[in-house]
């Protein structure tokens, strides 16, 4: 997140068409125009994109060549026309940019790093659309929507004018929706409400997989206690408490996933068995009948907040699970990996490595349970990656010590 780096603009307040009558002049009958206004803001990037150095006042004249030509080169046009103009605009930037698709790889590797800097350098030359939020977190733009309930959802009550760039507020109002409307999730029977920056289970196969696993034996009896690493909205803790877990101790590193699977559980009215922690680390204290944990699928380096729930560095969060599963399960008790294969088809981690990862930590496979995608991605052929998705299968490992 970036917040520190102040914006600086310069803006014309002089009338298009010289006024005359009243006001003053300079001795010889031409009118005294006002001088240009000079404004500094701070700049916030919930990304942590920095602060454009040049700044341009743009609005309806400027026509989208001229636009992609200048936020190309370096300058962010900071917009003071109609909002939908800018929406239009942004549109037509994301066209012009969609014709430059990276040539595929010679490995499938290569293919995705390929598709990652050309996202990388189509969210930064889209972030150089800029609005002004006020300092009620309001928009002074002609036709705006109210958009201060889902900025300060996003960024906390407001406290004085921000410039954003238009690309993250259009995100910041679409995750608002996303939480007021809610996802229906079937093995619950009700909805979960994901926050702007927690990663939404749209996705609904690893969930199902969730709620459909055979409980380990252990879990049987009372009471039964589960884990949940990495909660996030929350959405595995409820399912673990519908199934009939007597406790389940849900954790995560994030406050806005905290304050999202607390906000899920309490609308859920579960809160007297679903206990949302930050434990410090990635486990809690003691033992568990169950242990879940649907660790980022991707080992690469997430370059936003939303990404932390896609791209794992390392490995770090998936091997931190399998190195602290043995010495934090019940006597009986089981491990669940919710994990997809799409690593293995983009050649970024293979499946030895994994099964590697498994005997080096002390487990055995007692089963797996596989589901394929239902996302549309997985059927899109233009998506430069579409093999790999295509061929993707989410996996439920059901792990327990060796020994």
């Amino acid at each position: 997140m970036s917040d520190h780096t102040d914006i600086t603009w310069t803006e014309d307040v002089r009338p298009t068409k010289p006024r005359r009558g009243r006001e003053a002049d300079h001795g010889d009958g031409t009118p005294a125009l006002p001088a240009p206004l000079t404004h500094t803001t701070p700049w916030h990037s919930e990304s942590g994109l920095p602060a454009p150095r040049r700044v341009l006042v743009a609005d309806d004249r400027m026509k989208a060549d001229a636009a992609y030509r200048l936020v190309c080169e370096g300058t962010a046009l900071l917009w003071r026309g109609d909002y939908q103009g800018a929406r239009q605009l942004l549109r037509a930037l994301g066209r012009r940019l969609d014709r430059l698709t990276p040539k595929p790889g010679a490995t499938p590797a290569e293919t995705f790093h390929r598709h990652r800097q050309a996202r990388g350098h189509r969210a930064r030359v889209l972030g150089m659309l800029l609005v002004v939020l006020e300092d009620d977190h309001g928009l002074a733009l002609r036709r705006a929507p109210d958009v201060r309930a889902a900025c300060t959802e996003a960024y906390g009550p407001p406290r004085h004018r921000t410039v954003v760039s238009l690309r993250e507020l259009l995100g910041v109002i679409g995750a608002h929706e996303w939480r007021r409307k809610g996802v229906p999730i079937p093995a619950l029977d009700a909805r979960i409400h994901p926050h702007y920056g927690v990663f939404s289970p749209v996705r609904g196969e690893y969930v199902d997989l969730v709620g459909e696993a055979p409980l380990p034996a252990v879990a049987e009896g009372v009471p039964a206690t589960a884990f949940d690493l990495g909660t996030g909205t929350g959405v595995l803790a409820a399912v673990l408490a519908h199934r009939g877990l007597d406790r389940v101790v849900a954790t995560d590193s994030s406050p806005r996933a905290l304050a999202c699977a607390r906000d899920n559980v309490e609308r859920l009215g579960i809160g007297d068995r679903v206990h949302v922690t930050d434990s410090g680390d990635l486990y809690p204290a003691g033992r568990a009948a169950l242990v879940v944990c649907n660790p980022p699928w991707l080992p690469a380096r997430p370059t936003s907040s939303v990404e932390q729930g896609v791209y794992d560095p390392g490995s770090a969060m998936l091997r931190a699970f399998l190195d602290g599963l043995a010495e934090h399960l019940e006597p009986g008790g089981e491990g669940w990996l919710i994990l997809s294969d799409l690593a293995e088809h983009l050649g970024l981690r293979t499946r030895d490595e994994l099964v590697a990862a498994f005997d080096a930590a002390g487990l055995r496979v007692v089963d797996r349970l596989d589901a394929k995608p239902r996302h549309p991605r997985a059927s899109d052929t233009t998506d430069p990656l579409h093999a790999a998705r295509a061929a993707e299968v989410t996996s439920l490992w059901r792990l327990a010590p060796a020994s």
